[in-house]
Protein backbone atom coordinates (compact mmCIF):
# COMPACT_ATOMS: atom_id res chain seq x y z
CA UNK A 1 0.00 0.00 0.00
CA UNK A 2 1.41 3.14 -1.26
CA UNK A 3 0.86 6.29 1.48
CA UNK A 4 0.82 9.67 0.16
CA UNK A 5 3.18 11.56 1.21
CA UNK A 6 1.36 15.40 1.63
CA UNK A 7 -2.24 16.14 1.72
CA UNK A 8 -2.86 19.52 1.72
CA UNK A 9 -0.01 20.80 4.15
CA UNK A 10 -0.33 18.04 6.24
CA UNK A 11 2.42 14.63 6.05
CA UNK A 12 0.69 12.09 6.38
CA UNK A 13 2.13 8.97 8.88
CA UNK A 14 -0.10 6.03 8.58
CA UNK A 15 -3.51 5.07 7.34
CA UNK A 16 -6.36 4.78 9.88
CA UNK A 17 -9.09 3.43 8.34
CA UNK A 18 -11.36 2.95 5.25
CA UNK A 19 -14.33 2.22 3.87
CA UNK A 20 -16.94 3.11 1.25
CA UNK A 21 -16.79 7.15 1.47
CA UNK A 22 -12.73 7.50 1.40
CA UNK A 23 -10.02 6.79 3.50
CA UNK A 24 -8.77 8.12 6.84
CA UNK A 25 -5.26 9.13 7.61
CA UNK A 26 -3.08 10.08 10.62
CA UNK A 27 -1.25 13.11 9.86
CA UNK A 28 0.64 16.14 11.19
CA UNK A 29 0.54 19.74 10.24
CA UNK A 30 4.10 21.67 9.79
CA UNK A 31 3.75 22.79 13.62
CA UNK A 32 3.58 19.16 14.80
CA UNK A 33 -0.70 19.17 15.31
CA UNK A 34 -2.35 15.77 14.91
CA UNK A 35 -4.88 15.44 12.35
CA UNK A 36 -6.92 12.84 10.85
CA UNK A 37 -7.77 13.51 7.53
CA UNK A 38 -10.44 12.11 5.33
CA UNK A 39 -10.14 11.31 1.72
CA UNK A 40 -13.06 11.40 -0.33
CA UNK A 41 -13.10 8.29 -3.22
CA UNK A 42 -12.35 9.20 -6.60
CA UNK A 43 -16.34 7.81 -7.37
CA UNK A 44 -17.13 10.82 -5.50
CA UNK A 45 -14.62 13.00 -6.54
CA UNK A 46 -15.65 12.91 -10.29
CA UNK A 47 -19.25 13.95 -9.23
CA UNK A 48 -19.34 17.54 -9.45
CA UNK A 49 -22.76 17.56 -6.90
CA UNK A 50 -20.41 15.68 -4.49
CA UNK A 51 -18.17 18.77 -4.48
CA UNK A 52 -20.91 21.28 -4.10
CA UNK A 53 -22.26 19.98 -1.10
CA UNK A 54 -19.05 18.70 0.35
CA UNK A 55 -18.48 22.41 0.09
CA UNK A 56 -21.68 23.75 1.64
CA UNK A 57 -21.27 20.82 4.67
CA UNK A 58 -17.94 21.55 5.38
CA UNK A 59 -18.67 25.61 5.96
CA UNK A 60 -21.43 24.40 8.22
CA UNK A 61 -19.33 21.76 10.21
CA UNK A 62 -16.76 24.18 10.67
CA UNK A 63 -18.93 26.32 13.03
CA UNK A 64 -19.71 22.90 15.04
CA UNK A 65 -18.10 23.27 18.69
CA UNK A 66 -19.31 21.99 21.90
CA UNK A 67 -17.28 19.41 24.05
CA UNK A 68 -17.83 15.74 22.27
CA UNK A 69 -17.38 16.73 18.73
CA UNK A 70 -14.19 16.61 16.71
CA UNK A 71 -13.64 20.00 15.58
CA UNK A 72 -13.00 20.25 11.50
CA UNK A 73 -9.54 22.56 10.82
CA UNK A 74 -9.18 22.25 7.29
CA UNK A 75 -10.43 21.23 4.57
CA UNK A 76 -10.60 21.58 0.50
CA UNK A 77 -13.19 20.57 -1.51
CA UNK A 78 -11.69 21.97 -4.91
CA UNK A 79 -8.85 19.25 -4.12
CA UNK A 80 -8.23 16.03 -7.24
CA UNK A 81 -9.45 14.25 -4.35
CA UNK A 82 -11.74 16.61 -1.35
CA UNK A 83 -10.61 16.32 1.87
CA UNK A 84 -11.53 16.87 5.53
CA UNK A 85 -9.37 17.52 8.24
CA UNK A 86 -10.29 16.91 12.08
CA UNK A 87 -8.43 17.05 15.26
CA UNK A 88 -7.23 13.62 15.98
CA UNK A 89 -8.91 11.87 19.47
CA UNK A 90 -7.10 8.93 20.56
CA UNK A 91 -8.98 6.41 22.10
CA UNK A 92 -10.91 3.64 20.84
CA UNK A 93 -14.87 3.33 19.62
CA UNK A 94 -17.45 2.84 21.39
CA UNK A 95 -17.98 -0.51 19.48
CA UNK A 96 -14.39 -1.37 20.47
CA UNK A 97 -15.03 -0.47 23.84
CA UNK A 98 -18.15 -2.30 24.53
CA UNK A 99 -15.92 -5.70 22.26
CA UNK A 100 -13.56 -5.24 25.32
CA UNK A 101 -15.23 -4.38 28.04
CA UNK A 102 -18.79 -5.69 27.92
CA UNK A 103 -22.05 -3.77 28.71
CA UNK A 104 -22.21 -0.21 30.85
CA UNK A 105 -23.53 0.15 34.30
CA UNK A 106 -26.92 2.95 34.72
CA UNK A 107 -24.63 5.68 36.07
CA UNK A 108 -22.17 5.42 32.46
CA UNK A 109 -24.96 4.73 30.53
CA UNK A 110 -26.44 8.16 31.85
CA UNK A 111 -23.19 9.72 31.03
CA UNK A 112 -22.65 8.56 27.97
CA UNK A 113 -26.10 9.88 27.12
CA UNK A 114 -25.56 13.34 28.63
CA UNK A 115 -22.21 13.95 26.68
CA UNK A 116 -23.93 12.42 23.48
CA UNK A 117 -26.89 14.94 23.81
CA UNK A 118 -24.86 17.52 24.15
CA UNK A 119 -22.32 16.80 20.98
CA UNK A 120 -25.90 16.50 19.18
CA UNK A 121 -27.18 19.99 20.76
CA UNK A 122 -24.08 21.24 18.96
CA UNK A 123 -24.66 19.78 16.28
CA UNK A 124 -27.93 20.58 15.35
CA UNK A 125 -27.73 24.07 16.52
CA UNK A 126 -25.46 24.78 13.23
CA UNK A 127 -28.42 23.24 10.95
CA UNK A 128 -26.72 20.01 10.81
CA UNK A 129 -28.32 16.36 11.08
CA UNK A 130 -25.96 13.68 11.88
CA UNK A 131 -28.04 10.80 10.27
CA UNK A 132 -25.40 8.21 11.10
CA UNK A 133 -24.85 8.12 14.69
CA UNK A 134 -23.30 4.66 16.00
CA UNK A 135 -21.10 3.14 18.39
CA UNK A 136 -18.66 3.16 15.38
CA UNK A 137 -18.92 7.18 15.12
CA UNK A 138 -18.47 7.67 18.49
CA UNK A 139 -14.70 7.37 20.13
CA UNK A 140 -14.09 7.15 23.89
CA UNK A 141 -11.57 9.63 24.40
CA UNK A 142 -9.83 10.29 27.89
CA UNK A 143 -12.08 13.24 28.44
CA UNK A 144 -15.30 11.98 27.36
CA UNK A 145 -17.34 10.76 24.50
CA UNK A 146 -16.41 12.62 20.65
CA UNK A 147 -18.90 12.59 18.01
CA UNK A 148 -17.14 12.18 14.64
CA UNK A 149 -18.49 12.11 11.02
CA UNK A 150 -19.13 15.34 9.94
CA UNK A 151 -18.64 16.83 6.04
CA UNK A 152 -18.08 13.91 3.48
CA UNK A 153 -20.64 11.58 5.41
CA UNK A 154 -23.35 14.70 5.14
CA UNK A 155 -22.25 15.70 1.50
CA UNK A 156 -22.40 11.79 0.23
CA UNK A 157 -25.88 11.71 1.78
CA UNK A 158 -26.81 14.72 0.00
CA UNK A 159 -25.66 13.23 -3.52
CA UNK A 160 -27.73 10.93 -5.35
CA UNK A 161 -25.72 8.18 -4.20
CA UNK A 162 -27.70 8.09 -0.83
CA UNK A 163 -30.36 10.78 -1.41
CA UNK A 164 -34.01 11.20 -0.69
CA UNK A 165 -35.71 8.06 -1.49
CA UNK A 166 -33.26 6.22 0.05
CA UNK A 167 -31.85 5.14 3.63
CA UNK A 168 -28.61 6.81 4.30
CA UNK A 169 -27.10 5.62 7.83
CA UNK A 170 -27.01 2.27 9.47
CA UNK A 171 -29.61 -0.53 9.93
CA UNK A 172 -30.59 -1.08 13.82
CA UNK A 173 -29.62 2.79 14.53
CA UNK A 174 -32.27 4.17 11.25
CA UNK A 175 -34.82 6.06 12.77
CA UNK A 176 -38.66 5.01 10.95
CA UNK A 177 -38.25 7.85 8.70
CA UNK A 178 -35.00 7.51 6.92
CA UNK A 179 -35.73 3.67 6.76
CA UNK A 180 -38.54 5.09 4.81
CA UNK A 181 -36.60 7.21 2.50
CA UNK A 182 -38.61 10.30 4.20
CA UNK A 183 -36.86 13.63 4.98
CA UNK A 184 -34.79 13.93 8.47
CA UNK A 185 -34.52 16.50 10.85
CA UNK A 186 -32.57 16.03 13.94
CA UNK A 187 -35.41 13.95 15.84
CA UNK A 188 -33.25 11.04 13.74
CA UNK A 189 -30.19 11.49 15.36
CA UNK A 190 -31.75 11.13 18.78
CA UNK A 191 -33.45 8.08 17.65
CA UNK A 192 -29.98 6.74 16.67
CA UNK A 193 -28.80 7.85 20.71
CA UNK A 194 -31.50 5.49 21.87
CA UNK A 195 -30.45 2.87 20.16
CA UNK A 196 -26.87 3.72 21.02
CA UNK A 197 -27.66 3.63 24.69
CA UNK A 198 -29.52 0.38 24.27
CA UNK A 199 -26.37 -1.30 22.36
CA UNK A 200 -24.26 0.17 25.04
CA UNK A 201 -26.38 -1.74 27.75
CA UNK A 202 -25.89 -5.06 26.08
CA UNK A 203 -28.26 -4.85 23.76
CA UNK A 204 -30.10 -4.66 20.64
CA UNK A 205 -32.88 -2.52 20.01
CA UNK A 206 -34.05 -4.17 16.97
CA UNK A 207 -32.67 -7.56 17.20
CA UNK A 208 -30.28 -8.45 14.45
CA UNK A 209 -30.50 -10.21 10.78
CA UNK A 210 -30.60 -9.09 7.51
CA UNK A 211 -30.47 -4.82 7.26
CA UNK A 212 -34.27 -5.49 5.94
CA UNK A 213 -35.01 -7.04 8.79
CA UNK A 214 -33.78 -4.54 10.83
CA UNK A 215 -35.05 -1.39 9.34
CA UNK A 216 -38.97 -3.58 9.21
CA UNK A 217 -38.53 -3.93 12.49
CA UNK A 218 -37.95 -0.45 13.32
CA UNK A 219 -40.88 1.03 11.54
CA UNK A 220 -43.41 -1.77 12.97
CA UNK A 221 -42.23 -3.33 16.19
CA UNK A 222 -41.27 -2.05 19.51
CA UNK A 223 -37.45 -1.59 20.45
CA UNK A 224 -36.08 -4.78 23.02
CA UNK A 225 -35.00 -2.60 25.44
CA UNK A 226 -34.72 -5.83 28.13
CA UNK A 227 -30.89 -5.14 28.47
CA UNK A 228 -31.38 -1.39 30.19
CA UNK A 229 -31.68 -0.52 33.51
CA UNK A 230 -34.95 -0.03 34.35
CA UNK A 231 -34.53 3.75 35.85
CA UNK A 232 -33.42 4.29 31.98
CA UNK A 233 -36.17 2.48 29.96
CA UNK A 234 -39.22 5.38 30.35
CA UNK A 235 -35.96 7.75 28.37
CA UNK A 236 -34.53 5.11 25.63
CA UNK A 237 -38.94 4.30 25.11
CA UNK A 238 -39.43 8.46 24.61
CA UNK A 239 -36.07 8.42 22.18
CA UNK A 240 -37.35 5.56 19.95
CA UNK A 241 -40.54 6.32 19.54
CA UNK A 242 -41.92 5.90 16.18
CA UNK A 243 -43.33 9.31 15.53
CA UNK A 244 -40.48 12.15 15.17
CA UNK A 245 -42.48 14.57 16.93
CA UNK A 246 -43.05 12.50 20.43
CA UNK A 247 -38.91 12.21 21.02
CA UNK A 248 -37.06 14.35 23.38
CA UNK A 249 -34.56 17.68 22.43
CA UNK A 250 -30.90 17.03 23.01
CA UNK A 251 -31.50 19.70 25.64
CA UNK A 252 -34.50 17.93 27.18
CA UNK A 253 -32.48 14.72 27.10
CA UNK A 254 -29.55 16.18 29.13
CA UNK A 255 -32.44 17.15 32.06
CA UNK A 256 -33.27 13.36 31.65
CA UNK A 257 -30.00 11.98 32.34
CA UNK A 258 -28.97 14.11 34.69
CA UNK A 259 -32.10 15.31 36.61
CA UNK A 260 -29.66 16.50 39.36
CA UNK A 261 -28.48 19.35 37.66
CA UNK A 262 -29.78 23.02 36.63
CA UNK A 263 -32.26 22.39 34.12
CA UNK A 264 -32.15 23.92 31.09
CA UNK A 265 -34.88 24.65 29.05
CA UNK A 266 -38.26 22.91 28.32
CA UNK A 267 -38.48 21.68 25.36
CA UNK A 268 -40.95 18.65 25.44
CA UNK A 269 -41.74 18.56 21.90
CA UNK A 270 -38.66 18.25 18.40
CA UNK A 271 -38.27 21.59 16.90
CA UNK A 272 -37.38 20.54 13.53
CA UNK A 273 -33.40 21.19 12.30
CA UNK A 274 -32.97 23.28 9.42
CA UNK A 275 -31.02 21.61 7.11
CA UNK A 276 -27.86 23.42 5.02
CA UNK A 277 -28.64 24.88 2.19
CA UNK A 278 -26.87 23.08 -1.36
CA UNK A 279 -27.93 23.19 -4.75
CA UNK A 280 -30.62 20.63 -5.67
CA UNK A 281 -29.17 18.16 -8.19
CA UNK A 282 -30.50 18.01 -11.74
CA UNK A 283 -33.81 16.52 -12.45
CA UNK A 284 -32.86 13.10 -14.21
CA UNK A 285 -35.45 11.31 -16.36
CA UNK A 286 -34.37 7.98 -18.26
CA UNK A 287 -35.16 8.08 -22.04
CA UNK A 288 -37.27 4.85 -21.27
CA UNK A 289 -38.56 5.38 -17.80
CA UNK A 290 -41.87 4.77 -18.90
CA UNK A 291 -41.81 1.99 -21.75
CA UNK A 292 -44.10 -0.98 -21.02
CA UNK A 293 -42.26 -3.77 -19.69
CA UNK A 294 -41.83 -5.50 -23.28
CA UNK A 295 -40.14 -2.48 -24.61
CA UNK A 296 -37.54 -1.83 -21.73
CA UNK A 297 -33.98 -1.64 -22.44
CA UNK A 298 -32.53 -2.87 -18.73
CA UNK A 299 -29.13 -1.27 -17.87
CA UNK A 300 -26.72 -4.06 -16.32
CA UNK A 301 -23.80 -4.24 -14.81
CA UNK A 302 -21.24 -6.93 -14.90
CA UNK A 303 -19.14 -8.11 -12.00
CA UNK A 304 -15.57 -9.56 -13.31
CA UNK A 305 -14.56 -12.25 -10.21
CA UNK A 306 -15.78 -15.77 -10.36
CA UNK A 307 -17.97 -17.30 -7.69
CA UNK A 308 -15.46 -19.75 -6.05
CA UNK A 309 -16.38 -23.20 -6.32
CA UNK A 310 -19.36 -25.05 -4.15
CA UNK A 311 -18.40 -21.42 -2.16
CA UNK A 312 -21.01 -21.49 1.05
CA UNK A 313 -23.83 -18.05 0.69
CA UNK A 314 -24.75 -17.29 4.08
CA UNK A 315 -26.04 -13.84 4.89
CA UNK A 316 -22.79 -11.97 6.85
CA UNK A 317 -23.27 -8.20 8.26
CA UNK A 318 -20.46 -6.32 7.22
CA UNK A 319 -17.64 -6.58 9.14
CA UNK A 320 -13.84 -4.59 9.22
CA UNK A 321 -11.46 -4.04 10.99
CA UNK A 322 -12.11 -1.54 14.36
CA UNK A 323 -10.84 1.41 13.57
CA UNK A 324 -9.64 3.81 16.98
CA UNK A 325 -8.00 7.13 17.43
CA UNK A 326 -9.96 9.38 15.42
CA UNK A 327 -11.49 6.90 12.60
CA UNK A 328 -15.01 5.75 12.31
CA UNK A 329 -15.72 2.41 11.25
CA UNK A 330 -17.28 2.58 7.56
CA UNK A 331 -19.08 -0.91 7.52
CA UNK A 332 -21.99 0.52 5.88
CA UNK A 333 -21.34 4.09 4.40
CA UNK A 334 -21.97 3.46 0.97
CA UNK A 335 -25.06 1.71 0.02
CA UNK A 336 -28.59 2.17 -1.67
CA UNK A 337 -31.80 1.33 -0.28
CA UNK A 338 -35.01 1.24 -2.17
CA UNK A 339 -38.54 0.17 0.13
CA UNK A 340 -41.63 -0.16 -1.54
CA UNK A 341 -44.46 -1.44 0.29
CA UNK A 342 -44.11 -5.38 0.42
CA UNK A 343 -40.93 -5.35 -1.17
CA UNK A 344 -37.09 -3.54 -1.06
CA UNK A 345 -33.40 -3.69 -2.61
CA UNK A 346 -30.03 -3.40 -0.57
CA UNK A 347 -27.28 -2.88 -2.81
CA UNK A 348 -23.82 -2.61 -0.42
CA UNK A 349 -20.17 -4.23 0.21
CA UNK A 350 -22.03 -7.85 1.23
CA UNK A 351 -23.94 -7.84 -2.09
CA UNK A 352 -27.52 -7.64 -3.30
CA UNK A 353 -30.51 -8.26 -1.58
CA UNK A 354 -34.08 -7.89 -2.42
CA UNK A 355 -37.12 -9.70 -2.62
CA UNK A 356 -40.40 -9.25 -1.35
CA UNK A 357 -40.93 -8.30 2.73
CA UNK A 358 -39.66 -10.95 4.99
CA UNK A 359 -38.56 -12.75 2.66
CA UNK A 360 -35.51 -11.06 0.92
CA UNK A 361 -32.64 -13.15 -0.59
CA UNK A 362 -29.11 -11.62 -0.63
CA UNK A 363 -26.52 -12.41 -3.29
CA UNK A 364 -22.91 -11.73 -2.76
CA UNK A 365 -21.02 -10.14 -5.14
CA UNK A 366 -19.20 -12.84 -5.76
CA UNK A 367 -22.14 -15.35 -7.13
CA UNK A 368 -23.36 -12.43 -9.24
CA UNK A 369 -22.83 -11.85 -13.06
CA UNK A 370 -24.89 -8.60 -13.52
CA UNK A 371 -27.67 -6.23 -11.90
CA UNK A 372 -29.86 -5.00 -14.69
CA UNK A 373 -32.47 -2.22 -13.43
CA UNK A 374 -35.50 -0.39 -15.28
CA UNK A 375 -38.68 1.54 -14.90
CA UNK A 376 -41.81 -1.15 -15.04
CA UNK A 377 -44.45 1.77 -15.38
CA UNK A 378 -44.13 5.52 -13.78
CA UNK A 379 -43.87 4.52 -10.39
CA UNK A 380 -41.68 0.87 -10.64
CA UNK A 381 -38.54 0.09 -10.52
CA UNK A 382 -37.59 -3.86 -11.63
CA UNK A 383 -34.19 -5.26 -10.94
CA UNK A 384 -32.98 -8.40 -12.27
CA UNK A 385 -30.00 -10.39 -10.59
CA UNK A 386 -28.04 -12.53 -12.85
CA UNK A 387 -26.02 -15.18 -11.60
CA UNK A 388 -22.65 -16.81 -12.83
CA UNK A 389 -24.37 -20.14 -13.18
CA UNK A 390 -27.48 -19.07 -15.12
CA UNK A 391 -30.22 -18.24 -12.73
CA UNK A 392 -31.69 -14.99 -12.71
CA UNK A 393 -33.68 -13.17 -9.80
CA UNK A 394 -36.56 -10.61 -10.62
CA UNK A 395 -38.18 -7.72 -7.68
CA UNK A 396 -40.47 -5.14 -8.67
CA UNK A 397 -40.13 -2.58 -5.59
CA UNK A 398 -43.20 0.32 -5.87
CA UNK A 399 -42.23 4.23 -5.38
CA UNK A 400 -44.46 6.65 -3.74
CA UNK A 401 -43.75 9.13 -6.26
CA UNK A 402 -42.52 9.49 -10.09
CA UNK A 403 -39.65 11.55 -9.11
CA UNK A 404 -38.81 8.88 -6.28
CA UNK A 405 -38.61 6.26 -9.06
CA UNK A 406 -36.17 9.08 -11.24
CA UNK A 407 -33.74 9.45 -8.26
CA UNK A 408 -33.68 5.45 -7.87
CA UNK A 409 -32.55 5.22 -11.65
CA UNK A 410 -30.44 8.20 -11.32
CA UNK A 411 -28.27 6.44 -8.07
CA UNK A 412 -28.25 2.82 -9.21
CA UNK A 413 -25.52 3.04 -11.62
CA UNK A 414 -23.68 5.43 -9.48
CA UNK A 415 -23.99 3.03 -6.27
CA UNK A 416 -23.47 -0.17 -8.96
CA UNK A 417 -20.42 1.30 -10.05
CA UNK A 418 -18.47 1.19 -7.07
CA UNK A 419 -18.70 -2.80 -6.31
CA UNK A 420 -19.10 -3.75 -9.88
Amino acid sequence: MNLPERIGGYIVERELGSGGMGTVYLARSRGGRSVAVKVARPELAGDPHFRERFRAEVAAARSVGGFHTAPVVDADPDAAAPWLATAYIPGPTLSALLEAEGPMDEARLRGLGAALAEALAAIHGCGLVHRDLKPGNIIMASDGPRVLDFGIARALESTRLTATGTAFGTPGFLAPEQAQGQEVDGAADVFALGAVLVAAAGGSAFGAGTPMGLMYRSVHEPPDLAAVPEGLRPVLAACLAKAPEERPTPAGLLDLFVPDAAPSPPAAAYAPTVAVVAPPPPSYAPHNAFQPPHQQQYHQHQYQHPIPPNSPLPYAAPTRPVAAGGAPDDDADLSFVAVGPGSSLLIDADGVTLGPEGAETQYTWAEIRTVAYAAEGPKHLGVVVHLHHGTAHPCVIAARRKSRLQEWLQDLPLILECFL
